[in-house]
This record gives C-alpha cells, structure tokens and sequence, in this order.
C-alpha cells in the first residue's frame, strides 16, 4: 500500500524539524558556555581612581519561609561584596518569617556596617500573581545599578554577587540568567529526577539565549541593569504572567536593544530544595510548563507549544507503534533529542547532580513521558496552586 505523500511528510518533517532544532540548541549551547568562559576570565572592570564598584540591590520575596530562611542567610552572610544592599519583601507571612528577617537584619548591620538589609512589609497584596507584585515593591524601593534577583528558599555560592555581575561586564547585555539546581537530601526517584529535571531545563534555556532567542529563565538566580528595565518602561510593563521571570526576559528581548545572557559556571551555582511529594512537584512543574505555552510573549508561546506538542506526539506515537509502525519516526527523533540533550546536562551540570551514574539513562524516556503528561494536563487548563493560592490561565495571563 502506497503512503500518502501528505503523511510523509508529516512523519518525517516534524522528526527532522524537532531535531534539527536540537542540533541549534547545542550549538547555542556551546555559544553561551564560550561566552560565559569569556565572561568568566575577564571579570567585572576595575574602577577608575576614586570611583567605586557599582551598588547590587538584592531582591529576596519572602512568604512563609522560616524552613529555609536560616540557610539563606549563611550565604548572605559571607557574600564578598560589599557594596550591595538586600531588600526583603514579606509578603503577608503568617509564620516566624518576619521575626528572622529582623533578627538577621541588625545581626547585619553590627557586622557589616557598609551592607544595608531593608525589609519591606505587605498588608495587602492584589496579585494575580502574589510573586510579581511583590517583586515590583522591591524594584521600585532598589537603589543599586544592578538587580540581582533570588529567592528564599535558595543558598548561595560564595563569589555569587561579584560572579553575576561580571556577566553584566559588557555593557550590551542588559540581563543575565544563572542556573538554579536542587538539592537531593535523601535518596528517592523522585528527589534525584526534580535535580535532572531542573537542570535540563536550564540546558533548554542556556541553549536558547545562545541561539539569540531567550525564552525564559530561573527568577531565583537573575541580574538585570536597571538601565534595561528603564529602557522597556519599568517593571510595571512586564505581562502578568504564571512565569513573571519569563516575561521579564521575553520584554527585554523584545522591546529593548540589550542583549540577554546565560551564565554556566559553578560559580554561580545557586542550589535549592526538593518538593516533598509527587504532587507539589507537579503542581510546580506544571505552572512552569503553562507559563511557556500561554506566554503573553508570542515567540515565548509558539516556540515552547511547538517543543512540547511534538515531544508529546513521539511519546504517544511510542503506545500505538504496534499498530501504526510507520510513525517510528516522531518517537525516534524525540528519543534521540533527549539522549543528546541528557548527554549535555551531564557534562556542563553533573557537579550540582546526584551521582547516579547509568540511571540516568531512564531519564531519556520518563522526562519525556513527563513533559507530555504536563503539556495535556496544560491544555486541558488544569489548575496550578502558587503558595496557598489556586491561580488559572485565561489568554496568556493567571487570573486568581
């Protein structure tokens, strides 16, 4: 029996289509690992005589954090900048959150007396995402150069200050993304697959702004020059999204002249915890995934349906090859696709993995499995919880 050439093309398009964007991906990859190593030796320039090292204000949201808080403030502790100034926002914490937050802050002020710690209290936040209005309260209150952005429940490498900052070196690059891993603290499928998930994910976007096209990018390990925020209008104009940190990326690369980078190095490795069940990590995982596919940002939302509308064909394709064997072809090139792309995430991030060595070959397969799983419980508008609160897609945007 003749097949039909429509459905050739079908079958062999979209495979050669999504692997030759994976091929693309690579080599955006190694653009941004050559960039960052540039990055890396240079360092950020000496000031002329007299003048002093530009101001980094550190952004921190807090709601209910207390679990993680005292981690946190190690590494702000011991961070050699000093000309920075850290900027917490309490957002309506009903735990111990605020007490630590003002006990670390006069501990700070006895210390380092050069370091400013403000602390910014909401009674009232009208959302719809919690997250971003509260980072906007931060933003607006920022008097440093530079924005460098994390969250609570992250600790820091040492050098994390002076590293991102000279990514920020080059004056073009108005925004840097770093990359965020988490800590396995006990063995279990599931702790060890959230630290491979988190950082092929990181692959994905590395990949991306090599190629010129950032798409997303962790909120928890991010600097921005405030002259790129002021080029695009102010943080107000960023989109309310599920992933603010993603459209804050999406705006700057689209109605601004600055360039937006990756940063690879251990040197900024940011770590931070595990969800503790199947389903926190899936509720996360899927607000992730629905921040990409009703991006307010059209490229961001084309780009990411197209990858996750075709990993999910291949892996369905894989349930009906006993009937249907000649659509080999989309479950081939999937497989193939994050063989390479598991192969990548090993070598540039496997210091900040579990060791698990071969075991990492199931994740070829389950991450993908996974991926679809979240992209048709995506559009079936499937609701995501932020912190407590049920948020849903409408066009683009979270309604509460």
């Amino acid at each position: 029996m003749m097949i039909p050439l429509w459905y050739e093309l079908f079958r062999f398009g979209f495979a050669l289509v999504f692997m030759g964007l994976h091929i693309a991906l690579m080599f955006g990859l190694a653009a941004a690992w050559r960039w960052d190593r540039r990055s890396c030796t240079r360092g950020f320039p000496e000031p002329a005589a007299g003048a002093l090292l530009p101001q980094v204000s550190v952004i921190i949201p807090v709601h209910n954090e207390q679990r993680w808080l005292p981690g946190l403030f190690r590494s702000l502790a011991v961070q050699a900048y000093p000309r920075s100034e850290f900027i917490f926002i309490d957002d309506r914490s009903s735990d111990e959150s605020l007490r630590l937050l003002r006990a670390f802050a006069a501990g700070a002020a006895e210390e380092e007396p050069a370091r400013t710690v403000r602390i910014i209290t909401l009674q009232e936040n009208p959302g719809p995402n919690y997250k971003q209005y509260a980072l906007g309260q931060g933003i607006a209150a920022a008097s440093g150069e530079f924005l460098l952005f994390t969250d609570a429940d992250c600790e820091l490498p040492r050098q994390w200050i002076l590293s991102m900052l000279a990514r920020m070196e080059d004056k073009q690059v108005g925004l840097t993304i770093g990359p965020v891993f988490k800590r396995s603290p006990e063995p279990g499928f599931l702790h060890w697959y959230q630290c491979f998930d988190h950082a092929v994910r990181y692959m994905y976007l590395a990949g991306s702004t090599g190629m010129g096209i950032a798409a997303g990018g962790f909120g928890n390990n991010l600097i921005l020059r405030k002259d790129a925020l002021q080029a695009i209008g102010g943080y107000a104009t960023v989109p309310v999204s599920l992933t603010e940190d993603a459209a804050l990326i999406a705006r700057i690369r689209s109605c601004s002249a600055y360039q937006i980078r990756s940063a690879l190095g251990r040197d900024v490795f940011v770590m931070t915890g595990v969800e503790r069940s199947w389903e926190a990590f899936t509720n996360q995982a899927l607000r992730w995934n629905n921040g990409g596919l009703f991006s307010p940002d059209p490229a961001t939302r084309v780009n990411f349906s197209f990858l996750m509308i075709t990993i999910a064909m291949g892996m369905l394709a894989l349930f009906v090859l006993p009937y249907i064997p000649s659509l080999w072809p989309l479950s081939a090139a999937v497989l193939l696709a994050m063989t390479m792309n598991t192969i990548a995430t090993l070598k540039l991030f496997g210091a900040a993995l579990p060791p698990k060595g071969a075991a990492y070959l199931i994740q070829v397969v389950f991450t993908p499995l996974y991926f679809t799983v979240l992209t048709i419980l995506g559009f079936c508008r499937f609701k995501v919880s932020w912190k407590g609160n049920i948020v849903k897609v409408s066009s683009g945007r979270i309604n509460g």
